[in-house]
């Protein structure tokens, strides 16, 4: 049975329900070692790649880029979240303030949010002129091609969700402490602007979904469905090969000699709060598993 809720437009997500636990874990651990391995292999030959992640506020975007560089190293791998642009980056090019932050020669660089803003939150909330966002759709498919031509592998994922799981995930941001910085004004006005983004997604799509630079679709009802999906298909798009490690010879430890270590009164150590915690307290959930 689809558990999935239906949304405003009254359509429904098909599919076999949630992602078990164990069924998912097991599957992240799969899909995390192969992006070690595409890693290793954009470093080695050099590649540049870039991965555009967009979509409905509470979409799963955030949760999706943390579980596809958990293990990424981080020196070749970079997650590019703007904040608004300053007085001066708006007198620029408005491409100009994201080109600084492309990837050189084997990197990989993930954008939360990109360029897409202008076609997104700055069109339905009225941040940009008529004439800003009809020349952003003319120039992002050529800047987008100038890109392609350069070399670098560009992807761009727009992540889904229906209008009734957005709200709840909205109220469970609400009532989490931990969780509630995720949740801005602009945020929830996308609640009553829930049609008026819908437009301008599907407007941003017909100008800039071509065939040189597609967009894909992710189902985001199902957070677990969500982050394996992408990942899959990131890496299903990349043509990389598996490459054997160099092999590090870990030498043995010579003897102490005659080195005497300074007394443990001579430093200020950190409290072990450890130490204090009961033993028999119930083991915390995953962070963003749900």
């Amino acid at each position: 049975m689809n558990s999935t809720p239906v949304g405003i437009n009254g359509q429904t997500r098909t599919g076999p329900g949630r992602l078990p636990a164990r069924v998912y874990e097991a599957e992240l651990r799969r899909l995390q070692a192969e992006l070690v391995a595409m890693q290793e292999w954009v470093k080695e030959t050099g590649s540049r790649v870039v991965v555009i992640f967009e979509g409905r506020d509470a979409a799963g975007k955030g949760s999706a880029i943390k579980r596809i560089t958990e293990y990424l190293n981080p020196r070749w791998c970079r997650i590019v979240a703007l904040p608004t642009p300053t007085e001066r980056e708006r007198t620029q090019w408005y491409f100009q303030r994201y080109i600084e932050h492309l990837p050189s020669a084997g990197e990989i660089v993930l954008f939360d949010r990109s360029w897409y803003n202008r076609a997104g939150v700055e069109r339905v909330m009225g941040f940009c002129t008529a004439d800003e966002y009809i020349r952003f759709l003319h120039q992002a498919p050529v800047f987008e091609q100038m890109l392609v031509e350069d070399g670098i592998l560009l992807r761009k994922y727009w992540f889904s969700v229906s209008d009734v799981e957005q709200e709840r995930r909205f109220r469970s941001r609400h009532n989490d402490p931990m969780r509630r910085w995720k949740l801005s004004e602009v945020d929830v006005q996308s609640i009553t602007k829930w049609i008026d983004y819908s437009r301008a997604k599907d407007d941003m799509f017909e100008q800039t979904d071509t065939l040189l630079c597609p967009w894909f679709v992710v189902e985001g009802d199902d957070k677990r469905s969500a982050r394996v999906n992408v990942m899959h298909h990131l890496l299903s798009t990349i043509a990389y090969a598996h490459l054997e490690p160099q092999e590090i010879k870990i030498p043995r430890r010579p003897p102490a000699g005659d080195y005497q270590r300074p007394s443990i009164e001579k430093f200020r150590y950190v409290p072990d709060h450890a130490a204090s915690i009961p033993r028999k307290t119930r083991p915390s959930k995953r962070s963003g598993s749900a």
